[in-house]
């Protein structure tokens, strides 16, 4: 079962014949995860999509208020029976009709919901090592740090560590500098300082990202800033981690032949859990 403009309905490929983000790209989406009938970081994903939405020039309708995103996406895990742990993704196209240029910019919207294992946000103790994807690079730009249905630079880049062995890649943008990975935002510690890339670099404004931030900056002794990181800093780095909401914090413990600690990642993913309840 699906959520189609607010009503459940069986999921039915028919919906997509004319669906503009199937035919162009013309949505943005926005993934939730929800820990006992509760959507995490409400707030900041409510005001991510509402911004999003507002790049794209789609027509934000009046009763879309963050009570009424809230309402839809717990409709359909409660129907689903997914209360204790799962995570939903909304996707907002824009209506039927046009070629490039669309007949009107009013929106239709999609939720659809998936189980989840665990309640709590744990590290994962496995190896995981990432490189360099190269092959297509993200441009520094607005549409850069949106959630938009255009991620064919993570799908190829998917594609390219799979068939590598790897587990993540890391994508540079057109200065090649480093953005984030293919499936959320990067953190680099160095000695005392933790670094991130800055928005401006083209990385998703994640909602993650976001906590980490805040989170981080409470530890004593620990420096953290949003800066340019460069492909040869990784290898002199003591630590990098992958964050998004739905795993909270992947240590990576392996670069090409660098591999690193998993200490500072830790102790962030135990504030994590404190700060949401459910530790």
């Amino acid at each position: 079962m699906i959520n189609f403009n607010g009503t459940i309905v069986s999921q039915d490929a028919s919906i997509l014949t004319q669906n503009r983000a199937f035919l162009y790209g013309d949505a943005v989406f926005e993934t939730v995860k929800i820990v006992n009938n509760k959507i995490l970081f409400l707030e900041d994903h409510y005001f991510r999509l509402m911004a999003s939405m507002r790049v794209v020039r789609m027509e934000i309708p009046m009763n879309f208020t963050m009570e009424y995103f809230e309402e839809q996406i717990l409709s359909v895990v409660k129907v689903n029976q997914l209360e204790r742990s799962s995570r939903a993704r909304i996707t907002i196209y824009r209506n039927d009709g046009g070629y490039y240029l669309p007949l009107n910019n009013t929106i239709s919207f999609l939720i659809h919901t998936i189980a989840l294992e665990n309640t709590l946000y744990s590290i994962d103790q496995k190896e995981y090592e990432v490189d360099l994807y190269k092959d297509f690079y993200v441009t520094k730009q607005l549409l850069s740090s949106i959630k938009t249905t255009n991620k064919i630079i993570n799908i190829t880049g998917s594609i390219y560590a799979n068939e590598n062995g790897l587990d993540n890649c890391i994508l540079l943008n057109d200065s090649k500098n480093v953005v984030e990975v293919l499936q959320g935002n990067i953190f680099m510690l160095l000695g005392n300082k933790l670094i991130t890339p800055p928005v401006s670099e083209g990385c998703l404004n994640g909602v993650m990202r976001k906590q980490i931030l805040s989170l981080a900056k409470k530890i004593e002794n620990l420096d953290v800033v949003e800066e340019v990181i460069s492909p040869f800093d990784l290898q002199k780095a003591d630590e990098l981690f992958v964050t998004n909401v739905i795993k909270g914090i992947q240590p990576i413990t392996k670069y090409r032949k660098k591999e690193f600690t998993i200490k500072l990642a830790n102790e962030l993913i135990q504030k994590l859990n404190q700060s949401i309840g459910v530790f």
